[in-house]
């Protein structure tokens, strides 16, 4: 993410305690950035994250470390977006345990030009961790999609994916679209073996539709 797009954010901000969440609310907004939505409650933020869709969300570290650790947990559970962690001090094992929740950066009090550098920082971060989180997600798809190819023709991995390169290339797919089909079509198809025979063959004949790989 460049810095143009990085310009004007929809931000998420929660905190336990309101003075210091409508500190953090100026501050955001100072920055050129839209404050969708400020929460004080746990189970009020997940549904906020969830229905929103921030680009980006602020946490503050309040009375209770276990409160924040809440908040950041579902924030992490319902968006597709970056968390950042407000503190007023250091506090290493706060944001050791944190990152296990998904935490993707910190700031130390809330100066302005600090959080907005670490804003971009998180948020190069976080497209990188999502394209490769991309990568091992076709990764996993184009291994199950041979597998199935291997126990459906008795063949090895070898001659299975050439079966997903070729008929890529013959359909003009991409190699992972071919393997997704692969996938879909052999999740619908129930256990042959449960099948009467002539079930059993339009099962076939339905698989075969959906990659032939002659």
């Amino acid at each position: 993410m460049n810095s143009r797009e990085t310009e004007h954010l929809r931000v998420l901000i929660a905190n336990e305690r309101k003075d210091r969440l409508e500190s953090i609310v100026t501050i955001v907004e100072g920055l050129g950035h839209t404050v969708v939505t400020r929460q004080l409650d746990v189970e009020e933020v997940a549904a906020a994250t969830a229905e929103l869709s921030p680009d980006l969300a602020l946490v503050g570290l309040g009375e209770s470390s276990e409160h924040a650790l809440q908040l950041i947990s579902r924030i992490v559970q319902e968006a597709a977006c970056p968390v950042i962690a407000i503190l007023e001090g250091k506090d290493s094992v706060f944001v050791r345990e944190a990152a296990k929740r998904g935490l993707f950066g910190y700031i130390v009090d809330g100066d302005p030009t600090e959080l907005q550098a670490e804003i971009d920082v998180v948020l190069r971060r976080f497209s990188e961790f999502q394209n490769l989180e991309g990568a091992f997600g076709r990764r996993a798809i184009t291994e199950r999609a041979k597998g199935i190819l291997m126990a459906r023709h008795l063949i090895d991995e070898r001659e299975a994916f050439e079966l997903l390169r070729s008929h890529s290339r013959r359909t003009g797919r991409k190699l992972v679209d071919v393997a997704a089909a692969v996938v879909d079509v052999h999740l619908l198809l129930p256990a042959s073996t449960h099948l009467l025979p002539r079930e059993t063959a339009a099962a076939e004949s339905l698989q075969d539709a959906a990659f032939d790989p002659d």
